[in-house]
């Protein structure tokens, strides 16, 4: 009987464990650091010129941020971030101080995002919604974010399987799920079969994750 034989109970059980804890990582992360995404994107959108909120100085600013952060690859982002989530989330190793750095990296990463499709809204739709006499803040939240829901829905796709990526790093700081069972059985123990099937089920969940944003996407944009 081969090893992967005798072993296969065992690694069934942590690979189902290892599939919901990238599942749990991946859904506290899309939640947390979609919605900072978006008001952080809201902000890039709303204060650049001729926006709703036009601000050279604070659009000048949060493009710094995005800018500065955005670019640095996660494997060195999740450890530059430890002293910070020791102080936030009082761990800097672990799923806890994984999610902190995910939800970090997310933010910035779907910021640009959200900016990018809303800068898609034709100017005529925000004018003829002024002449109306909305105000501003109206006119953000329930003309230019529905007007791009469409484009939205397929960039925070897009943020889902970013996530799904950085996700697999999580071993490097000691945290759990796929990307760390493929490592540690796989990996490090030279079996391919273990560290194929991690990369099946990544590809299966990203797979799925995209075929549900895609339809919800073509959805909208019939209507």
């Amino acid at each position: 009987m081969s090893t992967v034989d005798t072993r296969l109970p065992e690694l069934t059980d942590m690979l189902w464990t290892a599939t919901l804890e990238t599942l749990w990582i991946v859904a506290l992360t899309l939640t947390l650091g979609g919605l900072l995404g978006l008001l952080l994107g809201l902000g890039l959108y709303a204060t650049r010129p001729s926006g709703l909120y036009a601000n050279r100085l604070v659009n000048g600013v949060l493009n710094l941020l995005v800018n500065f952060f955005r670019p640095i690859p996660f494997v060195i982002f999740i450890a530059a971030v430890q002293p910070l989530a020791r102080q936030v989330v009082g761990i800097g190793i672990g799923n806890k101080a994984v999610v902190f750095a995910l939800v970090l990296a997310a933010m910035f990463g779907i910021s640009r995002l959200v900016e990018q499709n809303l800068v898609t809204v034709p100017p005529g739709v925000i004018e003829a919604a002024r002449s109306m006499g909305a105000s501003r803040l109206r006119i953000l939240f329930t003309v230019v974010v529905p007007e791009a829901m469409g484009p939205l829905i397929l960039g925070f796709t897009f943020g889902f399987v970013a996530i799904v990526d950085m996700s697999a790093i999580a071993g490097v700081i000691g945290g759990g799920g796929l990307g760390n069972f493929a490592q540690q059985y796989g990996y490090r123990q030279f079996d391919t079969v273990v560290t194929w099937t991690a990369v099946v089920v990544i590809v299966a969940i990203v797979q799925v994750g995209q075929m549900v944003g895609n339809t919800a996407a073509r959805r909208v944009m019939r209507r």
